[in-house]
This record gives structure tokens, sequence and C-alpha cells, in this order.
């Protein structure tokens, strides 16, 4: 390498240092600022330091003024394609950077942004992808929150009635008793009694239902017969529904199969009867309930509850498992199989255990209407399914 040769490789890097340094001092400067000035600045600057250096080794007579001239041109015609390209990359990442930032700043809401730009870099792309699912994930999860916000203020409405009228019995009842001014004191007792009984139901279906939202550890669970649990069901329920004069029959399979499931007996048990004294309470007389139990293709365990309500509004279909929801309370008792939940206690919590019995055993439980009334299923996993 001769002088002149290690001559220009000097000017060179020395002026592209200088414009480096230079050039790195603007892009500090303009830190702060769009993110398309930054990157027009970063495509510029190794423009000029080739400007620059031609134009040292220019002065320095290292080119003839023709071929400096035709440098110059190239260098100039080139800054121009890098300076709009520059603009035109710098647009892009700003467009989606814009993105990027609406969408955080609606995350968790039902805001629909606007469709983002198509022409932003693959990575701002897949950010944007990943913060309208986050968006819409953390949407429901607020409006599953309301909702839940909904029925707990409801369910508090609900059992602050249900609480206070067996307590103003019970005071009056006690201080008729203290004044002696009841003849009846056995029947008076015996309505003490009943009212507690009633009560104490009341804050079973509570702890039960606190205990399944609460998710806790699963008990031991085994096999158990759907098939002998429906029919411990039917008789038990029989005298209950004989009082009410409702029929109630129970259909199993003719074959020998115990459609067995994995589970916990006294959960399902208690979920079943929730669901016939449901449907016992809203049949009139002279109608029929009737529990049918078999096996579907697939293997899962199906019963169902099916009574003669009159059917259930196409609206609250959707709400009947809520917690203490009920319904209208002025509906006729043809059309009342939801309105006041089924359960014991009648407190609006029979239904809402029952599908955290289902639910924390893996199945399903939904409600559709039938002609004259509606039919209640639960699915579970087979006895095989579970390990």
């Amino acid at each position: 390498m001769n002088r002149d040769q290690i001559t220009i490789l000097a000017l060179t890097a020395g002026w592209t240092l200088v414009v480096g340094v230079l050039g790195g001092a603007v892009l500090w400067r303009f830190r702060r600022k769009s993110l398309r000035i930054t990157m027009i600045v970063a495509g510029v600057v190794p423009m000029l330091a080739a400007l620059a250096a031609v134009t040292q080794s220019v002065q320095a007579m290292f080119i003839s003024a023709h071929d400096s001239l035709v440098v110059l041109w190239t260098l100039a015609f080139s800054g121009l394609l890098g300076l709009a390209m520059s603009v035109l990359l710098g647009h892009w990442v700003s467009t989606g950077s814009r993105d990027v930032g609406r969408r955080l700043r609606h995350l968790g809401t039902s805001y629909e942004p606007v469709t983002g730009s198509t022409n932003v870099p693959a990575e701002l792309s897949a950010i944007t992808d990943e913060l309208e699912m986050t968006r819409k994930k953390l949407a429901a999860s607020n409006d599953r929150e309301r909702a839940l916000e909904a029925s707990r203020r409801e369910l508090v409405a609900f059992m602050s009635h249900d609480l206070r009228t067996p307590l103003a019995g019970l005071r009056a009842v006690s201080e008729g008793l203290e004044d002696g001014v009841i003849d009846d004191v056995p029947g008076a007792l015996r309505q003490m009694r009943t009212t507690v009984d009633r009560m104490t139901g009341l804050v079973d279906d509570l702890f039960e239902l606190s205990r399944l939202s609460a998710a806790p550890p699963p008990r031991r669970r085994s096999a158990v017969s759907l098939r002998e649990l429906a029919e411990d069901v039917v008789g038990e329920s029989c005298e209950h529904a004989r009082s009410e004069g409702v029929a109630l029959t129970v259909s199993t399979p003719a074959d020998d199969d115990r459609l067995a499931v994995h589970g916990d007996a006294d959960e399902l048990t208690r979920a079943v009867t929730n669901l016939v004294g449901n449907a016992i309470r809203h049949t009139e007389r002279g109608g029929t309930v009737k529990l049918t139990v078999d096996r579907e293709e697939d293997g899962r365990v199906r019963l169902a509850v099916t009574d003669a309500c009159g059917g259930i509004p196409d609206d609250d279909l959707d709400r009947v498992f809520d917690i203490g929801w009920r319904g209208d309370e002025q509906r006729t008792p043809t059309n009342a199989s939801a309105t006041t939940g089924a359960g014991s206690s009648g407190g609006g919590l029979g239904l809402a255990i029952a599908r955290g019995v289902v639910e924390s055993h893996e199945g399903n439980i939904a409600v559709a209407n039938t002609p004259g009334g509606c039919t209640f299923k639960i699915e579970l996993p087979p006895v095989t399914a579970t390990p």
C-alpha cells in the first residue's frame, strides 16, 4: 500500500469518525423525540460521512475533477434514496409503535381499536396481535368480574330478605311465648323449629357454595354409579313429590350398565337432589317429573331431569345457574322453574351449587326448554376417563 492510499484511508477513517460522533450526538439529542426522526438521522449520517471523505479527497487532488463529479453525483442520488427509505421505514415503525401504544392504553376494556396498518415490521405486527388477544381476554375477565359482583350483590339482597323474614317470625313467636298470649305452645315450638331448620338450610347452602367457589383440593373420589344414585334420589324425593301432587319417575337403560363416573357420591347426590327438588317445586299438581340416566355415544354419562313447569323465557336461560338469581318474582307458577332456585332452603343457591359440583367433576350442566317444561341435563365423563 503506497503513501497516497494510506492518506486516503486515514482521511476516510477520520471523517467517518467525526461525522459518526456528530451523528451520535444528534441521535442523543433527539432520543426522546419521534422514532421517525432518529431513523432518518441514522440513515443520513453514513451518507454524510462518505460525502465528507470524497470532498476531502478531491481537495487533496487524489482524484480528478471529472471523477470527483461522478462520485459526488452518485453520492447525492444515493443519499436521496437513503433519505427516502429512512423516511418510509420510519413511517412504518412509528405507525406500528402508535398502534402498540393505543392498544396498551385500552388493555382490559371493551374498546374496539381501529385495525392497524399492515405495512409494519413483523415484530411489531406480532406484538399488536398479542396485545389484541390480551385485551380481549382482560375485557372478558372484567366483564365476568362485573357479572360476578352483580351476582354477589343480588345474592346478598336475596339472603337478607330470606333471613329477615324467618327471624321476624321467630321474634314474634318468642315474644308471644314470653307474654303468654300463645295457647298452642307445642305448635309454636314446632313452628320455631321448622323456621330454624330452614335457616340452617340457607346457611348450609352458603357454606357449600363458598367451598365450591374457593376451589379447594378435591375430596377423595371413587367410582360412583349414577344409575344407583338417581334411583336413591327418586326414592328419597317420592314423599316430597307426593305432597306436591307430582308424579316422579326414573328411567334407566335396560342392560346392567352401572353408568359409573369418577367422583364424590355426596356431592353428586346433592347436585341431583337440587335439580329434582327444583323440578318438583315448580311442576303443577298432576304433572310429572322424569329423571333419565343413560350413556352417550361418546361414552359420557348423561342425567336429565325433565319437569312440567311451563318453560323458562329464552332471555333467562343463560342466568338460571347464576348465584342467588331467581328471575321475576311476579312470574306465574307455570313459568317459575328458575324463579326461586333449587335446594332445600329455597334461597336461590341450589342450581348454582349443582353447577359448581358438576364443573368440579369436569362435567357440563345445561338447561333447555321442552314442550310443556324444561330439561336440566348433566354430562359427566365415565369412570375410565379419569385416572
